[in-house]
Order: C-alpha cells, then sequence, then structure tokens
C-alpha cells in the first residue's frame, strides 16, 4: 500500500473520531437539550447535509482544478472555523447555522480524499477505498463511545473535545499531505472520439447509481437521527446507545477475514456485492421494528454491519472506475453527493414518520425502500453496455 494511502487512513480516522462526537448525539441534543421536536431536529439535520451537498461538489471541482492537498486544506481550515463558533455558541438558533457550515466544510473533504486514494493506488481496485472505509469506521467505533462517555459528564465537553480532534486533523494535514500532488498519478487515457461517445454514459450510469445511494442512506440515518431518540425512550442510556456504533466500527474491522473469500470470489461481481449488502441492511431493519432493548438493537446493528462491508466500499471503486481523466474528484463529489443527499432526506422524513405513525411503520417502509433499492444496482450500468458493445 502506498504511503499516500496510509497518511489518508491516518487522516481519515482522526477526522472520523473528531466528527463522531458530535453527529450520532444531535438528535438527542436539539430534542432533549434544545427542547425541540424530532421533526425540527431533522430539518436542522437536514440543512447540516444541504450544506454538505455543496460542499461534496465544491470539493470535487477542487480536487480537480487544485489538487487534492489544497482541497483537503481549504475543507480542514473552514471544519476548524465552523466548530471554534459552535464550541462557543451551541444554542439556539446558532445551532443551526454552526452545524450548516460544518456540513459544508466537511462535505469539502471526502471526495478528496476517494480521488486520491484511486489516483495513489490505482491497481488496488477495491482494496484502497476498503482502507478509508475501515478507517472511518474504526473512527466511528472509537467517537460515539468517548462522546457518551463525555456526554454523560457535560454535554458542552462534546464540542471542545469536537475541535480537539479537528485541530488534531489540521496539523496533520498540513505536516503530510503537502507532497500529495507533487507526482499526481493518471490512471486513465482514453482517446477524443471515444470520449466524446462515451461522456454521457458514466454520468447516466452515476445518475441511476445515486438513486440507490439516497434510499440506503435515507435510510441509514435514521440510526443517529430518530432511533437514537427512540432508544432514549425506551429507558437506554447514552453510552448504550453509542456503544451501538462501537459494535459497528469494530466489527466492520473485525469481520474482514470472515468476508474476504466471498470478496475475492465477487471480486469482478460488483452487483452481487451491492445486492447482499443491501438485502442484509433491509433485515436490520426488520430487526428494529420489533427491537425493545440493547440486545436487539445490537443485533440490528450487527446485521447493518455486515450489510456496510459489502455495499459501502464499491460505491467509491465505481465512481473511480468511470470517471474520464482529470474528473475523478467530480464524479466522488457526485458519489458523496447522493450519500449526503439521503442523509439530508432522512432525518425529516423519518422525524415525520414516527411523530404521526410511529416508529414501527417508518421501520417496515424503510426495509422495503432498500429491497427496491437493488434495482438501481442491477442496471446502473446499461447505458455503458450499450457503448461498449
Amino acid at each position: 500500500m502506498p504511503k499516500q494511502v496510509w497518511f489518508l487512513i491516518i487522516g481519515t480516522f482522526v477526522n472520523t473520531v473528531g466528527n463522531s462526537f458530535l453527529w450520532p448525539l444531535n438528535s438527542i441534543y436539539i430534542h432533549d437539550h434544545l427542547g425541540k421536536s424530532l421533526t425540527t431536529a431533522g430539518i436542522v439535520l437536514m440543512l447540516n447535509s444541504l450544506a454538505g451537498v455543496f460542499g461534496n461538489l465544491v470539493g470535487g471541482y477542487l480536487f480537480d482544478r487544485l489538487g487534492g492537498y489544497k482541497a483537503i486544506l481549504i475543507g480542514v481550515v473552514l471544519n476548524l472555523f465552523s466548530i471554534s463558533l459552535l464550541t462557543i455558541w451551541h444554542d439556539w438558533p446558532q445551532y443551526i447555522i454552526f452545524l450548516a457550515m460544518m456540513g459544508f466544510s466537511g462535505g469539502i473533504v471526502y471526495p478528496a480524499i476517494y480521488a486520491i486514494a484511486g489516483s495513489a493506488w490505482p491497481e488496488g481496485g477495491r482494496k484502497a477505498f476498503n482502507a478509508i472505509f475501515l478507517a472511518n469506521n474504526v473512527g466511528v467505533a472509537i467517537g460515539p463511545a468517548l462522546a457518551g462517555l463525555v456526554a454523560d459528564i457535560k454535554f458542552d465537553y462534546v464540542f471542545s473535545a469536537n475541535l480537539f480532534f479537528y485541530a488534531l486533523f489540521f496539523v496533520l494535514v498540513i505536516t503530510t499531505y503537502k507532497r500529495f500532488d507533487d507526482n499526481r498519478i493518471i490512471t486513465k487515457s482514453i482517446s477524443s472520439d471515444e470520449g466524446k461517445q462515451r461522456s454521457k454514459a458514466p454520468i447516466i450510469a452515476i445518475g441511476i447509481l445515486s438513486i440507490s445511494l439516497v434510499v440506503c442512506w435515507l435510510s441509514y440515518s435514521q440510526w443517529s437521527a430518530t432511533i437514537s431518540s427512540y432508544t432514549q425512550g425506551l429507558g437506554m442510556s447514552l453510552s448504550q446507545y453509542s456503544l451501538l456504533w462501537t459494535i459497528n466500527g469494530f466489527m466492520i474491522v473485525a469481520i474482514q477475514p470472515i468476508i474476504k473469500p466471498l470478496v475475492t470470489r465477487w471480486e469482478n461481481k460488483i452487483k452481487h456485492q451491492l445486492t447482499l449488502g443491501l438485502v442484509l441492511i433491509s433485515i436490520s431493519f426488520g430487526v428494529v421494528y420489533f427491537a425493545q432493548d440493547f440486545k436487539m438493537f445490537a443485533a440490528a446493528m450487527v446485521i447493518l454491519t455486515f450489510g456496510e462491508v459489502f455495499f459501502t466500499p464499491i460505491i467509491p471503486m465505481i465512481a473511480n472506475k468511470l470517471a474520464p481523466q482529470g474528473q475523478e474528484g467530480f464524479y466522488q463529489g457526485l458519489v458523496n453527493s447522493a450519500t449526503t443527499i439521503g442523509r439530508m432526506i432522512g432525518p425529516v422524513f423519518g422525524g415525520l414518520m414516527v411523530d404521526v405513525y410511529g416508529m414501527q411503520m417508518l421501520m417496515m417502509i424503510l426495509s422495503i425502500l432498500i429491497l427496491l433499492a437493488i434495482i438501481p444496482c442491477l442496471l446502473y450500468d446499461r447505458a455503458l453496455r450499450k457503448v461498449q458493445s
């Protein structure tokens, strides 16, 4: 694995630990500490994600125009500024403004990280993106666990801890990422005629695949939105809820040897991995439908994790393969935007459904929607196959 990818792994881990101090507890803070409804909390998180959509697109654009280091540095500086303001002022309505600013600045970083990973290790295929995915989820495992402990002492300390890790990420970026653009790797070369012929097909493929991404992350976002508050209503502590994310993060690493034989066998069968992942995610929400205690929620999280490891790392790999030369950042920005749109719609959709129909109805609908999301995964490359035939 190239040194660049290792630095990306470390940076992703530090960034995610910091980010994970806040995002799983947003709904709880808005609902329980600021006294707002779940619907209001969903709208606030929607604004955060909407800003993230623009951040993803800007991040991809900056990568293609300025290179990975400058793109990441711009995102990190803006993020550090935003969390500093949120640490000082986190009452209503300042919370909305600063959280939206964090969504935009944080959205800039990830398309650049994935684009660098794909350029730095093109022969790695799924491995480069899986490595970033693992680093992200180890951060998710540690961050919420620490956040739950800190929040049980005093919630205000969560913001300070978040600020500390963003500052650490900033130091890492300015000391190690500066040379990332010294030798930018060209991963593709196609003739101008072929490029013109294929220009629309990759965009169409990404657009179709994005439908599945939106549905998947609309559903996944419920774990940090409606499900988080639902667990509190059932009497679970913040520490127990945070432990669910710890299970998720550490399991993603622990089950890699278990899934490796199947992943190796299905290395060129991308659709098999996408389909299996979505089926397992759907089943996990079926388990939440019946969940009433920590054990059941933990079981649902285990199933969700198995689905996640098959589905999620494949997406940036597909984007990297589809991207024409010089547009790698743009394509990573597109798939990250689709993911963020799902996270944007999810809390509002979930909050309204729970307020009107209850948690069980929401879980049933999500299970069905995720199964329907398999269809775009099976059809996304039809335009590409027509061009190639």
